[in-house]
């Protein structure tokens, strides 16, 4: 799934990192992918300028032949980036499974 997206900041951050995919049981339950430290200190430093409240950080995600755009999600210090189940079962990738996420910043 390819979804077109428009860049309203001049300055859009592209960060690649892999992570391991997760989920969270609670009453809307869902999967992640949790953005690791270094790259955590990035988008922080950009959330200022990109942010829309509550620390939410508009994205376009990429994993493997799927995009799509989104909002990192604030968590004990860290951003989370959330998977569709369309996204996730196109992919074939479950909790467990290491997964290479690729996120323009402020998209």
């Amino acid at each position: 799934m390819v979804v077109g997206v428009a860049r309203p900041y001049p300055d859009a951050m592209d960060l690649t990192f892999t992570g391991e995919v997760w989920y969270w049981r609670g009453p809307a339950p869902w999967h992640f992918v949790t953005v690791p430290d270094a790259q955590c200190g990035e988008i922080e430093a950009a959330s200022a300028v990109v942010s829309y409240g509550w620390g939410m950080i508009p994205v376009t995600v990429r994993l493997g032949g799927s995009e799509w755009t989104t909002s990192l999600w604030p968590k004990d210090g860290r951003y989370i980036v959330p998977l569709k189940t369309a996204i996730r079962r196109t992919e074939k990738v479950d909790v467990g499974d290491t997964v290479t996420i690729r996120l323009t910043v402020g998209a």
